[in-house]
């Protein structure tokens, strides 16, 4: 199997990650824990992780040695802004104030912006394929949200939807941004500066929340959809997205935001919360074959176009 076709997988996973996690942290926030709170212990026991990880990877002694570059010290800070910092806390916020489905479906304008962007920061030059892709999936999930399902337990929609809309342009940002950095440096070693810095950025905004948590009023099942917030939306989803950031265009990676509000759907159908429609059979088809189209090489590729 090929460097390029794990990176794609790794992509898929993710993006099935994050379908969960939208119901997943909902059912958490706001009444049990609100959503700064929530990011404390989010960046917190990530950053935890990734330390961990360090110290005891099996090549952990050459991972120590390697040192960063001085100049790179002020793409990692702003890489722990937009991606940490800015990202999750706009994210979390605002899907406390509105629908899962909602805020999945606005983080489908992540690739665009990061097309717009890889194009005047990166140069790179985008394929009528790729923008075609890119524009028949934001058509088949506008779909899903449109005419698939209604907005539900939303207390403040519209400012919920413009948070979330914040947080796909910091992502879309960061990705463009961390390209050259995740080719440079070891995985572990990058992140555990990138999730400390950004613990401290989010410490001043979410401690006063985190202190008013009443433990002992939060059913049981909460724990584990924290810790699965934790491990795996955060700091499994980050190591998969090195991954695929290694290999393929923060084009490509942005792309698979489509696949969110899919896997979302899904979820929310096998809970028996949702129902399978014609409608969503529809969307499915247009977002895969937007996914396709974006990730298939030309018969005859350039050097570094993947």
């Amino acid at each position: 199997m090929s460097k390029r076709t794990l990176a794609l997988i790794a992509a898929t996973i993710v993006s099935i990650i994050y379908g969960l996690t939208f119901t997943i942290a909902k059912d958490v926030m706001p009444k049990y824990v609100d959503a700064y709170g929530f990011i404390i212990m989010r960046v917190g026991g990530a950053t935890i992780l990734f330390w961990l990880s360090w110290l005891f990877s099996r090549n952990s002694a050459a991972i120590r040695e390697e040192q960063i570059d001085r100049a790179d010290y002020p793409r990692i800070i702003w890489a722990a802004f937009f991606g940490v910092a800015l990202n999750m806390l706009s994210f979390f916020k605002g899907l406390s104030l509105t629908s899962p489905i909602s805020a999945s479906v606005l983080m489908v304008s992540t690739p665009i912006i990061v097309l717009v962007l890889s194009a005047i920061i990166l140069k790179e030059r985008m394929q009528k394929r790729m923008v075609f892709g890119i524009i028949l999936g934001l058509i088949g999930t506008a779909f899903l949200i449109l005419y698939g399902k209604s907005s539900a337990n939303a207390s403040n929609p519209n400012l919920g939807n413009f948070l979330v809309f914040i947080n796909a342009t910091s992502y879309g940002l960061y990705l463009v941004m961390v390209k050259k950095l995740m080719q440079k440096y070891n995985p572990f070693n990058f992140a555990k500066w990138i999730y400390l810095i950004g613990f401290i950025m989010v410490l001043p905004f979410g401690w006063g929340e985190f202190e008013a948590i009443n433990w002992a009023l939060m059913p049981p099942e909460m724990y584990w959809k924290i810790g699965f917030v934790i491990v795996f939306s955060t700091f499994g989803t980050y190591m998969l997205n090195l991954l695929s950031m290694r290999e393929l265009k923060p084009t490509t990676v942005a792309v698979f935001v489509y696949l969110q509000p899919f896997f979302a759907t899904i979820f929310a159908i096998s809970l028996g919360k949702d129902d399978l429609t014609l409608v969503k059979i529809v969307s499915a088809i247009l977002i895969f074959t937007g996914v396709y189209l974006v990730t298939q090489r030309p018969p005859n590729p350039q050097r570094g176009n993947k």
